[in-house]
């Protein structure tokens, strides 16, 4: 049996005309599990395609395809799935987007996956092998990461054309339940966890001094958080990975996560107002200085990659500088700035439904660097620019200095990952319109269907 898993491309992310630069990728961890979670009985010959580093043959040869599918890529990947299936290639699809929207998924594909696939895609393989293939699989009801588990395949996507090949994941999910955020309605919030021996296997068989951990949250369960950390020192590793601000509060968990070799985190801090955090269900945050949280990250040699949120009900046009002001004061390592995106079936997304603010439904642009929807107290267009002022702000070279001297904890990965992200912030412009324009009846307030 042949075959072949794609990761499809988006706007910012492609071989070609893309804005994410080496510096800025790291190895999808999606293709490799799936590939390893193939039976072996079946003896396939697999082929895994990241469209963020090569384009898929126009004459690939598979039996079945899959193609996992976020919001952002999804006009790609059902243009794919359409090709294929028309040259007689059966076609499974799977993946967040999927999982929100699987009517809409179904009419694209011979099968679907909804929700996690460690169990239901083994099966779907071998039925399809069977001739019974199935319309849709969904997640087990008494889902969980165990033990036994296969480890992902990362020898089948080539080391070289990525920042990061070690990637890692040891938890799912997160039990919080922000309005905007898609893991609570897609996979709920349950927290699940791979066992620790299991990760630390993983790690060793990788065999990398910088690692990357993908977790939604890695420290929703401070037990198995210390366990993990424990385990790592061991290994004499450096990782990088996600949290909530809500580690201010336990000193200890934060020593024990440095003491394992954590040298930076991507944090959420959405937002300098209370209010904003409030309207978006994250109102845990204002509990937390930020300055005082930075300050004692960095003195344990941690980075902060912090990430921040325009486009809130709160928002008004002077969020953008004191936002950017706010990062460059505070020595932020590496500064991020999203777009606040209303991905479907969020409560978000039903919210601003109900009050006929959502202005696209072309998913391309939803990839948290577009406005698809009326803001509250600025037009689109303000939107847009205030967003790029933020960016461009923050990554000019004296902003880099003064961040890094701020900081404290200077590296060359912490310089060239500013100057990666400073050729983003510099050539957003030419991204706003993606490979489709936002439709003038958008722009002007009309729903688009």
């Amino acid at each position: 049996m042949r075959i072949a898993l794609i990761s499809p491309k988006g706007p910012l992310y492609r071989r070609r005309g893309g804005i994410f630069r080496k510096s800025l990728r790291y190895k999808p961890l999606t293709l490799t599990v799936l590939a390893s979670l193939v039976p072996a009985e079946l003896e396939a010959d697999i082929r895994l395609y990241d469209e963020g580093i090569a384009d898929v043959p126009e004459d690939l040869q598979a039996d079945l395809t899959g193609i996992t599918i976020i919001t952002g890529n999804a006009p790609r990947a059902y243009a794919l799935a359409d090709r294929l299936r028309a040259r007689g290639v059966t076609v499974v699809l799977g993946g967040p987007h999927v999982t929100l929207l699987p009517e809409e998924a179904a009419g694209h594909a011979d099968a679907i996956c909804v929700g996690y696939a460690e169990e239901s895609w083994p099966r779907l393989l071998r039925d399809f092998q069977a001739g019974r293939l199935q319309r849709e699989y969904r997640q087990a009801e008494d889902f969980r990461l165990r033990q036994d588990l296969p480890f992902p395949r990362r020898n089948l996507l080539p080391d070289a054309d990525y920042g990061y090949g070690a990637v890692f994941e040891a938890t799912r999910s997160c039990v919080h339940n922000c309005e905007f955020c898609v893991a609570p309605v897609a996979w709920g919030r349950r927290h699940y966890q791979r066992p620790v021996s299991w990760v630390v296997e993983d790690i060793r068989r990788v065999g990398a001094r910088n690692n990357l951990f993908v977790d939604l949250n890695l420290v929703a369960d401070r037990e198995y958080a210390l366990e993990l950390f424990q385990a790592l020192r061991p290994l004499g590793i450096q990782w990088f990975g996600l949290s909530t601000v809500l580690i201010a509060q336990d000193h200890e968990l934060m020593e024990s996560m440095a003491a394992s070799g954590c040298r930076g985190l991507l944090l959420g801090l959405e937002s300098l107002s209370r209010e904003s955090l409030r309207d978006n269900n994250k109102g845990f945050n204002a509990a937390v200085d930020y300055r005082e949280f930075i300050r004692r990250l960095h003195e344990l040699r941690i980075a902060v990659q912090g990430c921040f949120v325009f486009g809130t009900d709160s928002d008004t046009r002077s969020v953008f500088r004191e936002t950017a002001d706010f990062a460059i004061e505070l020595g932020v390592d590496l500064p991020r700035y999203a777009l606040l995106t209303p991905f479907p079936s969020t409560p978000l997304y039903q919210r601003l439904e109900a009050e006929g603010r959502i202005l696209t439904r072309n998913w391309e642009l939803y990839d948290a660097q577009h406005v698809v929807f009326q803001p509250k107290h600025m037009s689109v267009k303000e939107l847009e620019k205030g967003h790029e002022f933020a960016w461009k702000r923050t990554y000019a070279l004296g902003a880099i200095a003064r961040r890094l001297r701020n900081s404290r904890n200077f590296s060359f990965f912490s310089l060239a990952a500013n100057l990666g992200y400073r050729y983003y912030a510099n050539h957003l412009h030419r991204f706003y319109t993606c490979d489709a324009p936002l439709p003038r009846e958008a722009a002007a307030g009309k729903d688009v269907k």
